[in-house]
């Protein structure tokens, strides 16, 4: 992969951390607020649409540090929201802080530079501990998929065009891009990509490997990649469309992928992350639905009412085997449902794994199948860089440029700042 000259200078990057009734952090080292020197505990409420500090209304706060080893720390993160892993935590963030009002919450935004942000998501997306070279490629992957976002927003600013849909009696296809966060530039949950400041990113390596790729991104025809990764998968990756607009993106082809089929305890003790590593069946998995449950499920996520559900059949699939649309007969009606993570979210109490299954009536009465198997195979929606294959290229000694030529063939790798 070729590396072309520096032609920009490091962009600042706005992540939204969380919303809630209140916050309570902490400012270690000292912070400026308007005209103030800041340390310490912090407590801020929200009254009629105005934020509440120390007994004074505001109608928004910036917490800037006055030294480079200023941090601060927010209580009751939420992290894997509506995943199975769901969980709140404490979490440290180097930068600033800024507090808004949106919908009567108040929103908590960390301000920062994209190198140290980037630092603090490799470490949220997989263990630090995880070999040089596949930090690299996840640095650049990364880097890549966040500055391809910026370009975007600045592109696209209508709200309506970030929720794309078809919906009507017969059809819920769905799909979401990340420029519906409008008061910041990514959110801080697997939604954009994981970021969980500091309290993950304490191993050198990670930090070493940023630096060593500092402003390098993939490139595709002299833009920005805007690369793509998964936890696994399951054996080939998926394409874009399948998951997305229905757009064909050239350098997000599906590839073969050998490498993620592993039980080495040792590189997914590397590269999982201690909550990830809870998930044990990701390569290959089953769940199996009852007829209440599936129905339940179909009703309180979709509204339709299709009576006892008779059959589950893909429509679409992607080359991985990603379902993209599929067709759901019930005794009372039809329902197409796509795409991928809507199927994967309506289809469990959170999230299934991937959409990449089979489906098997069981126990059928009648006509009626009181059960569903679903043999499935990954985890996430499969498209770009698979991040259990990229861990063990990387524990095989393969380069974080062949790491990335394996998954992004057409693409090459250049210095923008």
């Amino acid at each position: 992969m070729n590396v072309r000259p520096q032609t920009a200078t490091q962009p600042g990057i706005r992540v939204g951390i969380m919303s809630a009734p209140r916050l309570h952090f902490v400012l270690h080292g000292v912070f400026r607020c308007g005209r103030q020197q800041v340390s310490g505990a912090q407590k801020v409420t929200v009254r009629e649409g105005r934020i509440v500090w120390n007994g004074t209304e505001y109608d928004e706060l910036l917490f800037t540090p006055e030294t480079q080893d200023a941090t601060l720390q927010l209580s009751d993160v939420t992290i894997g929201v509506r995943f199975h892993w769901q969980r709140s935590e404490t979490q440290t963030f180097s930068g600033a802080l800024r507090i808004e009002v949106n919908q009567g919450l108040l929103l908590a935004i960390n301000e920062l530079p994209v190198e140290q942000y980037l630092v603090c998501v490799i470490s949220s997306e997989m263990r630090s501990t995880s070999s040089p070279e596949f930090l690299k490629a996840s640095a650049i992957v990364a880097r890549s998929w966040l500055l391809a976002q910026l370009n975007r927003k600045e592109i696209v600013t209508d709200e309506t065009t970030s929720r794309l849909f078809t919906l009507n009696e017969h059809e819920r296809i769905l799909w979401y891009t990340r420029s519906d966060h409008s008061r910041f530039d990514v959110c801080a949950d697997d939604h954009c990509q994981r970021y969980q400041g500091l309290s993950r990113a304490t191993n050198p390596h990670v930090r070493q490997a940023v630096e060593e790729t500092c402003g390098l991104v993939l490139t595709y025809e002299g833009q920005v990649c805007d690369a793509r990764y998964s936890k696994c998968c399951g054996g080939r990756s998926n394409e874009f469309q399948y998951c997305w607009e229905n757009v064909r993106v050239p350098y997000l082809t599906s590839v073969p992928d050998t490498f993620c089929n592993t039980h080495s305890a040792e590189v997914l003790r590397q590269v999982l992350n201690d909550y990830d590593q809870e998930t044990t069946d990701f390569y290959l998995w089953s769940e199996e639905l009852t007829q209440q449950e599936l129905q339940t499920f179909i009703t309180e996520k979709t509204g339709h009412e299709l009576g006892d559900i008779l059959s589950m059949e893909a429509e679409e699939r992607g080359p991985g085997g990603h379902i993209s649309r599929l067709r759901i007969e019930g005794s009372r009606g039809m329902l197409i449902l796509g795409k991928e993570l809507e199927i994967r979210r309506v289809l469990s109490r959170s999230h299934l794994k991937s959409s990449a299954f089979d489906v098997r009536p069981l126990d059928v009465r009648n006509g009626v199948p009181q059960r569903f198997r679903l043999d499935g195979r990954g985890w996430g929606h499969g498209v770009g860089m698979c991040q259990i294959g990229a861990a063990v290229m990387g524990s095989q000694g393969y380069s974080y440029d062949k790491i990335l030529r394996h998954y992004f063939p057409l693409a090459s790798v250049e210095k923008i700042y």
